[in-house]
């Protein structure tokens, strides 16, 4: 099921090892703190950023340091979980244990330092410790070192999702942080099922790749190739959640995505609650979902917040959307050019007097006026945010009338191509609708070439390919191809929440139940009040 992948090591299972952080420095610590600090004033580069501090323990014999990256950490966390807790609270209780045989690395450990509190016995950990925003403190004549869990720094608060936004629902999104969009998926389910495998992926960036699934749902196998796929990563940097969704997906040729992404917790949830995998990667608020399908991308975490008739309608409204925007400027040219007897005898007679004065055919109108509206719609996209749509918007009508008025383009042409572009923006997601537009000129090119034969044809090439579409061994077309009955409820249309009692059978084949059997709606029963009135 996962041919692609089977050149991988059976042993790859380690994400903290030497191969997946590219740093072989697991030389053991120096029992000379200041030999300790030398080496990694010299391992940064004497950084500016780089802070130690270091003070004595209980009497002038104990000396330590704490090393910090400022940037990265809390300083208020530092000054009073670390600096303070080691330099004045803990002296005397030091001492005792000091004169006694007690370890006092123990004792630390267990008595003054809060947090995530860690011993570490090498340089690579050393490193990477205090590179991820803790704090290290270094003993002298201990060849070990103590790591509490202070990160801090600049991060971007909670606000609304600027790429799939919808009038009902919750306003909250994802974030830069992976601290945060971890919790903004455990506030929502409060579930000891719900489990998360960090690791470190990146030679040089060490950035943090997160997997969450929910225990006794998920497929077991879908989990462990995830884990298989990020393991073999060898990269420099990971930047983006991106650079994940191209290393490990089934078809890097296909046009179309084959992983889903999103910045709402609620998508996320609602996927999870499916029985999917969640990959969360440090430094970017889009989170991938897996195993996805054709019809995900179509659907909006909106049409669950609605009445399901509303749901079906805007979801049916999406699908001829789709039509419009990959067929629309393809069956103009193919009908103008060779089956000009398919069109009604007053329509063809004002088209032919549009196109008397236009010296280029319709697939060269057709090839410049969209080439142009895609100009138009990226420049609007990198423009400033204050003057971007304001030019997008101006720059399509000017460009437009003067067109027409110049005899370029036919203003049925401008018709076509302004309603095929709107209708790409009814696609929920982005990497999706691109793939269509993209798909567009290659129908365009052969419906000018064979008229609608080779509509036809490239129609039933993307239609093939799309069904022998995987996205981690499941069908990219299901519950289409192969039909399933019982998943019909939730693919094209969005039918009552009350049916909804099984989760998809090819994502989840592990606890199928989701809502209980005879759970039906509720009918109002007749006012017994009222009843008995009329009967006096």
């Amino acid at each position: 099921m996962f041919n692609r992948y089977r050149f991988l090591k059976s042993g790859a299972t380690g994400n903290k090892n030497e191969e997946m952080t590219g740093n072989t420095n697991t030389r053991p610590l120096s029992l000379d703190l200041k030999e300790n600090l030398q080496q990694i004033r010299q391992e940064l580069g004497n950084s500016a950023d780089l802070k130690i501090r270091e003070f004595e323990i209980a009497f002038p014999q104990f000396q330590a340091a704490a090393v910090f990256i400022d940037s990265l950490t809390d300083k208020k966390l530092v000054d009073d979980f670390v600096n303070r807790s080691l330099m004045f609270d803990t002296a005397h209780e030091t001492f005792k244990y000091m004169a006694s045989e007690k370890n006092v690395l123990d004792f630390i450990i267990d008595n003054a330092l809060m947090g995530d509190v860690q011993v570490i016995k090498d340089w690579n950990g050393l490193l990477l410790s205090f590179l991820s925003g803790e704090t290290v403190i270094l003993f002298n004549g201990s060849a070990e070192a103590i790591s509490s869990d202070t990160r801090g720094g600049g991060a971007r608060s909670i606000t609304e999702p600027s790429s799939q936004v919808v009038i009902r629902g919750p306003k909250d999104g994802f974030t830069e942080s992976i601290a945060t969009n971890v919790s903004l998926i455990r506030r929502r389910i409060k579930s000891p099922n719900l489990w998360l495998e960090p690791m470190i992926i990146g030679n040089v960036t060490h950035t943090t790749v997160a997997i969450m699934y929910i225990k006794g749902i998920v497929n077991d196998q879908i989990v462990q190739e995830v884990k298989q796929r990020l393991n073999a990563i060898q990269i420099d940097g990971i930047l983006e959640s991106g650079y994940i969704e191209e290393l490990i997906q089934d078809h890097p040729f296909s046009p179309f995505p084959t992983m889903y992404n999103t910045e709402r917790p609620d998508v996320a949830v609602g996927n999870l609650l499916e029985g999917r995998i969640c990959i969360l990667v440090d430094g970017t608020p889009f989170v991938l979902i897996l195993p996805s399908t054709f019809f995900m991308h179509f659907q909006s975490v909106e049409d669950y917040y609605q009445r399901f008739d509303i749901g079906i309608a805007i979801r049916l409204l999406r699908y001829v959307a789709l039509l419009i925007s990959l067929l629309g400027p393809s069956i103009y040219v193919a009908a103008i050019t060779f089956h000009q007897e398919m069109i009604p005898t007053p329509l063809l007679i004002s088209l032919a007097a549009q196109t008397e004065a236009v010296p280029f055919p319709a697939f060269v109108e057709a090839f410049l006026m969209e080439t142009s509206f895609e100009i138009l719609r990226e420049a609007g996209v990198r423009m400033p945010r204050a003057i971007g749509q304001a030019v997008s918007i101006v720059g399509a009508l000017v460009l437009g009338q003067a067109a027409v008025q110049a005899g370029l383009v036919s203003s049925a042409m401008v018709i076509v191509v302004s309603i095929t572009g709107i209708a790409s923006f009814v696609t929920p997601t982005f990497n999706m609708a691109i793939s269509v537009r993209l798909l567009r000129f290659v129908l365009m090119l052969f419906a000018a070439s064979f008229g609608f034969y080779g509509v036809a044809v490239i129609a039933i090439i993307i239609t093939a390919h799309l069904c022998s579409l995987r996205s981690f061994g499941v069908p990219f077309m299901t519950p289409l191809a192969p039909f399933i009955p019982a998943d019909q409820k939730d693919a094209v249309l969005r039918l009552p929440m009350w049916s909804f009692l099984t989760r998809p059978r090819l994502i989840s084949q592990n606890n199928m139940t989701r809502m209980k059997p005879d759970l039906q709606p509720s009918i109002p029963k007749e006012n017994k009040t009222k009843g008995n009135k009329d009967e006096n």
